[in-house]
């Protein structure tokens, strides 16, 4: 699953979220699609509800069977968890300038400073096994992050200065050492709270960050009615808290282990959701049925990730990373591994032309990164000790079933090869790519991270210090373990900044991108989205960009499930 390491990305070139973070946020309803269209196959908004039914299957290749783990925490299943089962306060909506619709909190308001947030709660909601939902169960998500830092997904509590999440009735108070406004979208957004009458009890209470969560009890639109190694399968929450939602009574989720059986899915209608890479999509998918449709939002970045430990000799080297930056054409893994639909990205880690304001284009020039260099490659390899009689060999690991991903490494290969590097392509199942990946147990691998409103939070994930962890344990994010103070404190200036210096700061930040080499973005990922309308209705579109649409988007999947609905139930 893409999402596996797309924890949230973004296609509009935005500011810090002030106007998602100001000093409110608006009732249900009133952010885009909030409610569905007025009668099924209309467009436009209205107030209308339909009547429940229909099946929506994914397609979406996870490249491994199911675990059936939904730990909302655990970065390697929380895709299947968030916004289906769990919900956060607030959900940021990235492609409609951070706009809000509060979710379990019907409002919030920043202090004068930004240093400190309050959240009504929501009154009303119950979770799925029939207990009520209240401020407490809030302050104990938040606490156990506190308690178990492998929760902390974001560093909240490391790194974003959070000092504190209290109650007292229905309001929840998150306080700050800082101005903490750019964190919105994290604690806000991308944490799914849990109940506490589940969670202080048990194996759950005990080994939180592994706990395996079989049958989750959450306040989102689905519950998981079963699981199985081949498929999930979703029912609608008869308890849930928006009137009338959902309006699909099941959702199937199988399991792909390849893009190919997946496409087929697509292609035929089989399945009416999906979230790869389909090669020659006009004529394979479009032009086999009126129905089928698909958009490709621009959204973070696909990259080579180097092991920066010491224990990892030829990577921990800048000479060896330089060189691989330096040999590789973004232009051609553009063309021939995704087919031109995702553009080539660039060193600085910037995605452009969404985030252009922030591209410091003189500085990647500067560099000789702005086209490839295969001769200065040579010559860094050589500098390292490694030449035609001594190559360089390294091993990428990448998720079996990208086909793209796959196609990408096979144009990598070459040109490696063309400089003297000897590449192997370890193709895993999720599974235990991510458990080489989190723990540090590899010399190259191919990912995609988050990304978010600006290129601070994909940089954020990608280079802050306190993202990652040693060698053997489970970083939450900053695989290739860079750890670099100047870069820390870049970071942390940015929630007290203006929006010029924002600016600065970011283009600071992209110039370790240019001279520690700690990530060689190859593309800029795209957020691969097919939908059929045949039967269902709802979908965001790029003239109605609700949710991000690709099912591994979290939590906007919540967004999507709960809007969707069956016209074939109307009649």
């Amino acid at each position: 699953m893409r999402g596996i390491k797309r924890i949230a990305v973004t296609a509009v070139a935005i500011g810090v979220l002030a106007a998602g973070c100001g000093g409110g946020s608006k009732p249900v309803g009133d952010a885009a699609s909030s409610n569905p269209p007025a009668s099924p196959g209309s467009s436009g908004q209205g107030s209308g509800a339909f009547k429940k039914g229909g099946t929506v299957t994914i397609a979406n290749v996870g490249g491994q069977t199911w675990p059936c783990q939904f730990n909302p925490f655990n970065p390697s299943v929380n895709q299947v968890a968030l916004g289906f089962v769990y919900e956060p306060l607030t959900f940021v909506n990235v492609l409609k300038d951070g706009g809000t619709t509060p979710m379990l909190a019907s409002g919030f308001s920043w202090s004068p400073k930004k240093d400190s947030i309050v959240f009504t709660i929501r009154p009303g909601v119950k979770w799925s096994d029939g207990q009520p939902f209240s401020a407490e169960d809030v302050v104990y998500t938040f606490n156990l992050m506190k308690q178990q830092p492998a929760l902390d997904l974001y560093s909240l509590w490391t790194g974003a200065g959070l000092t504190s999440v209290t109650a007292a009735g229905d309001k929840v108070t998150l306080k700050f050492k800082a101005p903490a406004e750019p964190y919105f979208f994290n604690f806000a957004n991308q944490v799914g709270i849990v109940p506490k009458h589940i969670w202080s009890a048990g194996e759950a209470a005990s080994k939180p960050a592994t706990w395996a969560n079989p049958k989750p009890v959450g306040t989102g639109p689905f519950t998981v009615a079963s699981c199985t190694s081949n498929v999930i399968s979703y029912a609608a929450n008869g308890s849930y808290w928006q009137p009338g939602k959902p309006y699909l009574e099941k959702i199937q989720y199988p399991a792909y282990l390849d893009n190919n059986p997946a496409n087929l899915d697509l292609q035929s209608g089989k399945a009416q959701w999906g979230g790869q890479y389909i090669p020659n999509i006009e004529q394979f998918y479009k032009a086999k049925s009126p129905d089928n449709n698909y958009w490709f939002p621009p959204t973070a970045n696909v990259a080579i990730v180097p092991n920066l430990d010491p224990s990892h000799k030829a990577t921990s080297n800048l000479a060896v990373r330089q060189a691989i930056a330096y040999a590789i054409d973004r232009e051609q893994i553009s063309k021939i591994g995704e087919s031109g639909y995702q553009p080539a990205a660039n060193q600085t880690g910037v995605v452009t032309p969404t985030f252009d304001k922030y591209f410091d284009k003189d500085a990647l020039t500067a560099a000789g990164y702005d086209k490839p260099n295969p001769d200065k490659a040579k010559q860094l390899l050589e500098s390292a000790g490694y030449s035609a009689s001594n190559p360089l060999k390294l091993t990428v690991i990448t998720v079996t079933g990208y086909t793209d991903w796959d196609a990408s490494l096979a144009v990598v290969k070459e040109q490696l090869a063309a400089v003297g590097i000897e590449l192997t392509i370890s193709d895993l199942q999720q599974q235990s790519y991510n458990q080489k990946l989190f723990t540090g147990d590899y010399d190259l691998a191919y990912s995609s991270q988050s990304g978010g409103p600006t290129p601070y939070y994909e940089l954020r994930q990608l280079l802050y210090s306190k993202n990652s962890a040693p060698i053997g344990q489970q970083a939450s994010s900053n695989y290739e373990r860079y750890l670099n103070p100047e870069v820390d404190k870049l970071f942390d200036q940015y929630a007290s900044a203006d929006p010029d210096t924002q600016v600065k700061l970011i283009k600071q930040i992209s110039g370790f991108m240019i001279k520690d080499v700690p990530v060689i973005p190859t593309t800029e990922s795209v957020n691969w989205y097919q939908y059929n309308t045949k039967d269902i209705g709802g979908w965001p579109t790029q003239e109605d960009p609700y949710a991000q649409p690709a099912p591994y988007n979290i939590p906007d999947v919540g967004q999507v499930v709960a809007n969707l609905y069956s016209k074939s139930a109307q009649k």
